[in-house]
C-alpha cells in the first residue's frame, strides 16, 4: 500500500465531487472579473476523477518485488 497515492486519490476524488456539485447546482465562479462557464466543470470532473481512479489503483497494487 502506498499511503501518499491513497491520500492524493482521495483529495482528487473530493475535487471531482466538487466539480460535479458545481455542475448540478449551477454555481457561478468569477475569477478576476471573468466568469468561468459551468460546462467547464464537466471535463474537469472527468479528468480529476480519472486521476483519482488511477492513483487509487496504484495505491492498492502490490509493491514490486526487489531484484536480487
Amino acid at each position: 500500500m502506498r499511503p501518499a497515492s491513497l491520500i492524493a486519490a482521495l483529495f482528487l476524488g473530493l475535487i471531482a465531487v466538487g466539480h460535479l456539485a458545481r455542475l448540478a447546482l449551477r454555481v457561478p465562479v468569477i475569477v478576476n472579473g471573468i466568469t468561468i462557464p459551468v460546462w467547464a466543470s464537466l471535463p474537469a470532473a472527468v479528468f480529476t476523477a480519472g486521476l483519482a481512479f488511477f492513483l487509487w489503483k496504484e495505491s492498492t497494487a502490490a509493491a514490486p518485488a526487489m531484484p536480487r
